[in-house]
């Protein structure tokens, strides 16, 4: 008998709802698009060995990113801050809920100048 009650009120609460929403106009609130700043995107580089030693051979840096950062966002950043060439970024999320980012620079600009202007090397 319960579950009766229990179903007719959810059916009348439900109809209830959709003619509140057809009453009243939807309105689609957006946020105000603001300029592009790579600061907040790009947190901080990493110094591990592993990263040094890719910053060597594979011409890559390492860095930590906002949770929520595109690829494409990053590409950005990494551009506008050290203006270098960006050919590839991969994204790894960690368990500790940081997210790294990968980036390959192009062989014009090499990932050993912009780390020893970052103070890495």
């Amino acid at each position: 008998m319960t579950e009766e009650k229990t179903t007719k009120q959810l059916k009348t609460i439900t109809k209830e709802l959709k003619t509140i929403t057809k009453d009243k106009e939807t309105k689609v609130v957006t946020k105000p698009q603001s300029e592009f700043d790579p600061y907040q995107i790009i947190k901080y580089p990493l110094s591990t060995e592993k990263s040094i030693r890719q910053i060597e051979f594979d011409n890559k840096l390492i860095f930590i990113v906002d949770k929520k950062a595109t690829k494409p966002q990053i590409k950005q950043a990494i551009e506008q801050l050290f203006n270098v060439k960006v050919i590839k970024v991969n994204t790894q999320n960690t368990f500790k809920g940081n997210k790294k980012a990968y980036i390959q620079l192009s062989p014009d600009s090499l990932a050993s100048d912009v780390s020893a202007d970052l103070g890495l090397i």
